[in-house]
């Protein structure tokens, strides 16, 4: 795929899954402008702020007067209903529900006629630990605002979301069993969600929008058993 003179924006793109897709989308020819609370060489700041973001959007639009695409990929905190505070949740709202709202909204007059917005959800849309009420919520909301979205801004720019499930991001050793337990039968790598936000923002998806796509290994689709394929309930 070749994107060069394209200008892509990636939340969160300065480590894990969004280092990877801002690489990718560097090698591919595209400008990239990516925007984390953590130290980088473009714009450091949290999105969960109203000002910071419209500081971000307009760095980004005086510099380059349009956006191809747009990557919502920061993450929520997880937290869950034993700790986590009123103030706590809102946060983790604010982060992955709010602000990809409210920059789809700053860039939408300067989308280009073939803009591609993408989300990044997580299989906990669907699905859930104990513990993870804040995390599940704001992801849950993500995928929600992405069909809002792909209908509102219907012949502006195609929405589309992605529900990654576990992904190796640390690169840390996995035991068999994190393995075989996905019918995949291996544990996801960034570079799994990142072709998938290439492709969805190419031609060759100019077709699909609305759509969450759930890349997982097949997790949320094996129906488990206690004494059945290695799995055994523990109480």
């Amino acid at each position: 795929m070749d994107f060069k003179d394209k200008v892509a924006i990636v939340t969160g793109g300065a480590g894990g899954i969004g280092k990877v897709v801002a690489d990718g989308f560097r090698e591919k020819g595209a400008e990239v402008c990516i925007i984390d609370i953590n130290k980088n060489d473009c714009f450091t700041g949290d999105i969960a702020n109203e000002s910071v973001l419209e500081k971000f959007a307009e760095k980004v639009i005086k510099k380059h007067q349009k956006v191809d695409f747009l990557i919502n990929n920061a993450m929520p905190m997880m937290k869950g209903i034993s700790d986590c505070t009123y103030e706590e949740f809102n946060y983790a709202l604010k982060v992955g529900v709010s602000a990809p709202f409210y920059l789809t909204k700053l860039f939408t007059p300067y989308f280009s006629s073939d803009a591609s917005v993408v989300n990044i959800s997580s299989s906990r849309d669907r699905m859930s630990q104990p513990e993870t009420e804040s995390y599940s919520a704001a992801k849950g909301g993500i995928s929600a605002l992405t069909h809002s979205m792909a209908v509102s801004l219907a012949g502006v720019a195609r929405v589309n979301s992605i529900s990654p499930g576990w992904v190796n991001t640390a690169g840390e050793h996995l035991s068999e069993a994190d393995i075989s337990q996905h019918p995949a039968k291996k544990v996801g790598r960034p570079s799994d969600i990142a072709e998938l936000v290439f492709f969805l923002c190419s031609d060759k998806a100019g077709f699909i929008t609305g759509e969450n796509i759930c890349i997982d290994g097949g997790m949320t689709k094996q129906m488990i058993y206690s004494g059945e394929h290695g799995w055994k309930l523990e109480r």
